[in-house]
């Protein structure tokens, strides 16, 4: 059965308060604005932007309930996911959102204060060029694991103060099993159906890899 924007999200977080309901609400008209001037999300697919992008970033919610506090950098944000969803779920978190596109920076920033979101800032610039000490690094099929990895490790706080140890949680789909090779003993998949039943989620996956 189709299910229209917020009773989609509801669906899977239904003790949303009503500011992070206004606040997710107002994605569907500010995200189709601005996409009809800075190309952010396919056009094929911005009527699918709450099912593919909204509900998607929120899927690492599934995985781990930030603790207040948390400090969380969004590796390659793009118009400001999974980032912009994940701060209106954990606003008592710290996000910092980072991409090397100015005109997509934009977007989220506009988008963020449009919204009134005041945990999330997102900044031009590129992952080599980031200093800043974080929990956890999240990001959306920005490039394959191991490269991450290598980018984001300098950025992952020695302090601890999560129920998983701090590290990168990433979306990916498809086939994964050589970009996971090299670190098959300690990185955690789980399959986005096990919290989603939507078709779209089949093959998409939740990525979590301590650091």
């Amino acid at each position: 059965m189709y299910l229209c924007n917020m009773e989609l999200i509801k669906k899977y977080f239904p003790d949303l308060q009503d500011e992070q309901t206004a606040q997710l609400a107002a994605l569907d008209k500010l995200y189709h604005e601005w996409n009809e001037k800075i190309n952010v999300i396919s056009r094929k697919d911005i009527d699918n932007l709450y099912e593919h992008h909204v509900l998607h970033s929120m899927a690492i919610g599934k995985l781990l309930r930030f603790k207040p506090g948390t400090q969380i950098l969004d590796f390659g944000t793009g118009g400001g996911f999974p980032g912009v969803p994940l701060a209106i779920l954990f606003p008592e978190c710290l996000f910092t959102l980072i991409d090397g596109t100015g005109k997509k920076i934009k977007v989220a920033q506009e988008v963020c204060q449009a919204i009134g979101l005041k945990n999330c800032t997102p900044i031009q610039r590129r992952g080599e060029e980031e200093k800043g000490r974080y929990d956890f690094v999240v990001s959306r099929a920005v490039m394959p694991l191991p490269d991450l990895a290598k980018v984001v490790r300098k950025n992952i706080s020695k302090e601890q103060h999560n129920a998983l140890p701090n590290g990168i949680i990433c979306l990916k789909g498809g086939e994964l099993q050589q970009e996971l090779k090299p670190y098959r003993n300690i990185v955690n998949v789980t399959s986005l159906n096990e919290w989603f039943c939507e078709p779209w989620f089949k093959e998409k996956y939740c990525i979590y890899l301590p650091l």
